[in-house]
């Protein structure tokens, strides 16, 4: 098999690559604020002062009346005056309370996982309309306490395993909550050795560094590795009408728009499935087939590169 074809098998098989092709659209739109206007007016006038009167005479004084003698008790003492009471001082306005700082919000508490607690598919990798057999690939899932792991493995297999046996692995592992997967680390493997084509989240900063250049990127809620989205679509509840997310591969940040195709009836070894038919398209074309009745597992997928060259997953098993 000429290493032109493994190289097209790695560069395309299923969604993981599919990732590295899809567009970056962003579809929300700020309102922009309304004018401000200003009008200048001039101060109002003072008034006229008005005519000042003649004063009036000061007036007569008047006589003053005769002191009352004081008053005697029968002994012939006078009679002291009561002592006027002073008056109680004005009690103080109470200060009024300090405002209290808002507290901050609680944590994000972990969600219910939709999946068993733990559970794998198995795929066979078929190469163009043929269904020629190049590769097998296998999802497994982990929810434990509040976490999640990830693992998606593929590799070669048949004629093409003969020739250059490769597989790679990648892995996710994050927290499951309310609104669904948050992703905390996005790792590589290649033939059992680690690579730079890592992804660390920081959801206090909102930020996703990729280890490979060592660039950062915003994030928002939903974000989600090349992983972890196989498993977020679940979680949306209007899917049906298309989503926009965030999706990290080991090489790059991006959005992604994901545009339903309707319901289908998809038989695989695994079984009939009544499937959600979800699509990205750009230069690229990568498709999924969510199995409605099964948590929106993936059980179909297939990516078609710009040259009209494809590469299909199709599950051949689904357990625990």
């Amino acid at each position: 098999m000429p290493v032109a074809l493994l190289a097209a098998l790695l560069g395309s098989l299923s969604l993981h690559a599919a990732a590295l092709f899809l567009p970056d659209i962003d579809l929300s739109t700020a309102p922009e604020p309304p004018p401000l206007v200003a009008e200048i007016k001039a101060p109002p006038k003072p008034p006229a002062a008005e005519a000042k009167k003649p004063a009036d005479p000061p007036p007569r004084p008047r006589p003053e009346p005769p002191r009352p003698r004081p008053a005697r008790s029968d002994a012939g003492n006078p009679v002291s005056a009561p002592v006027p009471q002073e008056s109680a001082p004005a009690v103080a306005a109470a200060p009024e309370p300090a405002p209290q700082a808002t507290p901050a919000p609680p944590a994000v508490a972990a969600g219910e996982p939709r999946l068993p607690a733990s559970g794998r598919i198995l795929f066979v990798v078929y190469r163009g309309n043929q269904g020629f057999e190049v590769g097998r690939a296998e999802h497994r899932w982990e929810f434990s306490e509040g976490n999640y792991r990830l693992l998606a493995i593929t590799e070669t297999s048949g004629l093409a395993a003969l020739f250059k046996p490769i597989r790679i692995e990648l892995e996710s592992r994050g927290k499951l909550t309310p609104l669904g997967l948050q992703p905390e680390r996005l790792s590589t493997r290649r033939n059992g050795g680690e690579t730079n084509e890592n992804a660390d989240f920081d959801w206090a900063a909102r930020q996703v560094t990729l280890a490979r250049d060592g660039s950062r990127h915003e994030i928002r809620d939903g974000a989600q590795d090349v992983v972890s989205f196989h498993y977020q679509l679940g979680y949306l509840a209007r899917l049906v009408d298309g989503a926009t997310m965030g999706v990290a591969t080991g090489k790059k940040y991006e959005r992604y728009r994901f545009d339903s195709a309707g319901e289908e009836e998809l038989e695989t070894p695994a079984g009939r499935f009544r499937t959600l038919h979800v699509r990205v398209e750009t230069d690229s074309l990568t498709e999924l087939w969510l199995a409605l009745d099964r948590q929106m597992l993936p059980v179909k997928i297939r990516h078609t590169d710009k040259k009209g060259e494809s590469f299909e997953q199709v599950a051949v098993e689904l357990g625990s």
